[in-house]
């Protein structure tokens, strides 16, 4: 958890100031908006990404500007989050292969996804909601199941209309590098540590302030780059506050930073879906 009014603010690249969410003490923020819950046991490792120079890639990646993202979300008093971080990831991926940006349904999945690791409002985890897609065959849009914020009875009916379907998905290995190739394929799935009261007052910048990494809150990777004016990198991420919250909704995070797992843990639990081609 963090430390309300333990960091040194001098030279941060981040403003901070209260709005929307910041009108509640950091435990009652925690215990309402973080829902990021890893599993108890391990699921197989099955990422197939190999060593790659970083070289080659691009200085930046921002999918908002291929229309691969759709607009930010609200998650409520819910901690859903991990419910959005999958979506996102899926519709990001259904628009690179089919050309086609769907808001696909948090809601299908707080509902129905109740036979593994996830439990709605009390958390989950993006793998497990990715594994139940696949059984289910097929995830349906936000317009057929609208997010209301809480878990109701299961609309079977409604879950077996398919908008989406996705054939499997990958672990990114825990460190920067990875993510950075892993961020050039599409939108990444990814757990941070955002219990600390300045990652919650957050509204602009690079963000740099403390945080830890004992990942408890799911976000959406879309994009890195580097900051003109004094080279400063950082990686670019969807939440579901709100557009209220951050940058519109968006958050930069220091990234090359000196602690295990990249800034608030950010590399730490990556991973991604994976679409099979239209014939």
């Amino acid at each position: 958890m963090g430390v309300e009014g333990s960091e040194n603010v001098e030279d941060e690249l981040w403003e901070k100031r209260e709005r929307h969410v910041n009108d509640m003490t950091n435990r009652e923020f925690n215990s309402i908006y973080l829902g990021y819950e890893k599993p108890m046991q391990e699921q197989e490792d099955i990422n197939n990404v190999t060593s790659y120079d970083i070289s080659k890639l691009p200085v930046g990646v921002d999918w908002r500007k291929d229309g691969v993202v759709t607009p930010v979300k609200d998650q409520k008093s819910c901690g859903s989050c991990w419910a959005f971080s999958a979506v996102a990831a899926i519709e990001g991926i259904n628009k690179i292969k089919t050309g086609k940006l769907v808001s696909l349904s948090e809601q299908q999945l707080m509902d129905c996804d109740v036979y593994s690791d996830n439990q709605g409002c009390k958390g989950g985890f993006m793998e497990s909601a990715f594994d139940y897609i696949m059984e289910n065959g097929g995830i349906t849009s936000s317009k057929n199941y609208p997010y209301i914020g809480k878990e109701q009875k299961c609309n079977t009916k409604k879950a077996k209309q398919h908008e989406v379907t996705i054939s499997n998905y990958e672990k990114v290995p825990p460190n920067e590098e990875s993510l950075q190739v892993a961020i050039n394929k599409q939108p990444i799935s990814v757990a941070i540590d955002a219990s600390g009261y300045n990652f919650q007052l957050y509204s602009g910048g690079i963000f740099s302030g403390y945080c830890g990494n004992s990942l408890n809150h799911a976000v959406t990777l879309i994009g890195y780059d580097v900051e003109e004016n004094n080279g400063e990198k950082y990686w670019i991420v969807k939440n579901s506050w709100g557009t209220m919250w951050g940058e519109s909704g968006y958050m930069k995070i220091k990234r090359g930073s000196s602690d295990n797992g990249g800034m608030c843990g950010i590399a730490m639990q990556a991973s991604y879906p994976l679409m099979e081609e239209e014939n």
